[in-house]
């Protein structure tokens, strides 16, 4: 088995270095990187509207990471004041890890249909809640807290920007390395995937290789787009995605 991992750095090399740890085939292929968003510089004063009992959601490591580094810059800190949510795991304990707040995040899977099913999220009438996050997120979290009565509101933390490659020269280094399976951790980048890959590639070798994807909402766009040997990880971190590999 030779596996291609397409998150971003460094979470791609770091997965891929455990892997070969292992004795795995293994390659990094980073489909997308990461610039600053466009809303950072509103970020300090959309904080300090948030009251005692407020929400501040954050939705990735890299939302914190460029969140915390503007911060920094303009010598402020976390306030105290709002609850801290977090979308999984690794984003809770990047945000702990800078905050020193305590952060409340799902145990089961990284999605926003299980973010919004914890107990402190059910009666939010009323309240401010501030979400953190990249352009061209799902909107369902900010959506649902609506309908439930908060007032939300978004700061693009950073900008996703697609690397470009020669999709023939990929597909026939890839092909000829015995690439067999491919970890995709988003939807965009499953699409980017698809669409990069000449057709003649695209049927012969892409969509017969086996796929690691986060959610059973990334598998059903997988299926719509032709792979069938797919596997959901339970979770979108590193240690996941190495248990759903072995």
């Amino acid at each position: 088995m030779s596996i291609l991992v397409t998150r971003p750095s460094p979470a791609g090399e770091q997965l891929v270095s455990r892997l070969r740890a292992l004795g795995q085939v293994a390659w990094s292929f980073p489909l997308i990187e990461f610039s600053q968003g466009r809303e950072l510089p509103l970020l300090t004063e959309q904080l300090h509207a948030l009251r005692e009992g407020d929400l501040l959601f954050a939705l990735s490591q890299h939302a914190v990471e460029f969140a915390h580094a503007q911060l920094q810059q303009e010598g402020q800190t976390w306030p105290l004041s709002p609850g801290y949510f977090a979308i999984g795991r690794t984003t809770a304990l990047a945000l702990h890890t800078v905050s020193g707040i305590d952060i409340r995040y799902p145990r089961d899977r990284e999605t926003s249909e299980v973010l919004l099913q914890l107990p402190e999220l059910q009666s939010v009438a009323g309240k401010r809640a501030l979400i953190l996050r990249g352009n061209g997120g799902r909107e369902l979290l900010g959506e649902t807290l609506r309908e439930r009565g908060a007032e939300v509101k978004f700061c693009e933390c950073y900008q996703r920007c697609t690397r470009h490659y020669d999709g023939a020269e990929e597909a026939m280094r890839w092909h000829q390395r015995g690439v067999t399976t491919l970890v995709i951790t988003s939807g965009e980048m499953l699409q980017q995937l698809w669409s990069l890959i000449p057709p003649w590639y695209r049927e012969n070798w892409l969509l017969r290789c086996r796929l690691i994807v986060v959610s059973e909402r990334l598998a059903n766009l997988a299926r719509e787009l032709g792979w069938q040997d797919i596997r959901v990880a339970d979770n979108a971190d590193n240690d996941a995605l190495l248990r759903a590999l072995q």
